[in-house]
């Protein structure tokens, strides 16, 4: 009997053994399949993951020269895998909030639509016949550079019915093709069948506040770039304004219709200039800093766990106010703009604009004192939630762009 009491003692210890091993095997996959393979770090602070289980890294010496990796490690003894660090920090920056209004003029012109003309020898689209789509932007036409509708206009009435070479950029391609313009007798002019914007406006919120050495103020803000209303391209920035705004009510959002911020542009006031449209926000410069400013410490995507947060964003005014959310989803695997899932919790914010509207972009989330990303969308048929990107993806935007300016 004791014999057997022992070998069931034994079988039960083994059982444990081989499920706890079963049960760590399954944690590394997860966190190896999970966490992302590269890491922004502050090289003052010790590194650490915010995980359910202890995820701990060990800074590695590198094989390659201004390289930086580190294991990542389960309870600081397990391997789960090797990560690329690129230093940022230490990073202080001053929390945003306020609504900014922009300004921009495009580097070229877009073109929003097609149309087909009502030439003398039939109807036809010139432009489309040469290959030219929504969302090109423009460059030039015929050496010319171009940067509204009448400098289109004039390049092609200087043609006299000739073709035209025009200069047309998609994406990263810039390419040349040639476009015969088709003559109007009703208009009496001749015309390509584009329609072209080369400016937009809009209303966004700042993220952040930065300080250089020598005094000069910088800013991030909306978290993701100004894009056409019409063909949903990014807009190549030639220069823009930063223009202080107000805001004066706020349509709430519904499920299936998003709200937003009415605001009223001081255009007599330009606080700043913009340098950058970029996939992750906008960037520029400013004359002054709006009011005092809270400084935190910026956090990491590390950092972040899911639970309670604070949104900054104005509502009434100029002035921002802390609104509580909770950070439901962490996603290392999507796109840089949507990083994070909020859902805002805060009974005064849902009451008075029912979550996050438009206008809210950029609006900076703060979690245990420290700058952890900013909003970025709402969802359309739950106001309540919404995506948001981390402040780390947007504060190296910020460092690459003083660099190149060094």
């Amino acid at each position: 009997m004791i014999f057997g009491f022992r070998c069931f003692r034994l079988r039960r210890i083994t059982a444990g053994a081989a499920a706890l091993l079963l049960s760590l095997c399954g944690a590394v996959q997860f966190y190896a399949h999970r966490l992302p393979d590269h890491f922004y770090t502050d090289a003052e602070r010790p590194l650490s993951v915010a995980t359910a289980l202890p995820v701990t890294f060990s800074r590695r010496t590198p094989t390659v020269p201004q390289a930086q990796e580190a294991e990542l490690r389960l309870f600081g003894m397990i391997p789960v895998k090797t990560v690329s660090l690129t230093t940022l920090g230490p990073a202080n920056v001053y929390i945003g909030g306020e609504p900014f209004g922009i300004r921009m003029l495009m580097a070229g012109v877009m073109v929003i639509s097609l149309s087909e003309v009502p030439a003398a020898d039939g109807s036809r689209c010139p432009a489309a016949d040469a290959g030219i789509r929504t969302g090109d932007m423009i460059e030039a036409v015929n050496g010319r550079r171009i940067s509204s509708n009448a400098d289109i206009q004039q390049a092609v009435a200087d043609s006299h019915g000739e073709a035209v070479a025009v200069a047309v950029r998609r994406g990263e391609m810039l390419k040349t093709v040639s476009v015969q313009p088709a003559y109007v007798p009703d208009a009496q002019r001749w015309q390509t069948g584009m329609w072209v914007r080369d400016s937009t406006a809009g209303i966004g919120t700042v993220t952040y506040y930065t300080r250089a050495a020598s005094g000069q103020i910088t800013f991030a803000g909306l978290g993701h770039a100004v894009c056409d209303a019409d063909t949903g391209a990014q807009i190549p920035l030639a220069s823009g304004d930063v223009i202080a705004v107000s805001v004066r009510d706020i349509v709430s959002g519904s499920a299936g219709k998003p709200g937003e911020l009415l605001g009223r542009f001081d255009i007599g006031e330009q606080i700043g200039t913009l340098s950058a449209n970029t996939p992750s926000g906008v960037f520029g410069s400013l004359v002054r800093l709006p009011r005092k400013q809270l400084s935190v410490p910026l956090g990491f995507r590390q950092d972040i766990s899911r639970g309670e947060a604070v949104m900054y964003t104005t509502i009434d005014g100029t002035a921002p106010q802390p609104y509580s959310i909770e950070i439901e989803e962490i996603r290392d695997d999507d796109s840089a703009l949507r990083n994070l899932v909020i859902h805002v919790t805060d009974p005064a914010l849902l009451h008075n604009a029912g979550g996050i509207v438009q206008g809210m972009s950029g609006s900076p989330i703060v979690q245990n004192g420290r700058l952890v990303g900013a909003v970025t969308h709402v969802f359309v048929r739950d106001p309540t939630r919404g995506y948001g990107i981390f402040a780390e993806n947007m504060y190296a935007q910020t460092a690459a762009l003083a660099a190149s300016a060094a």
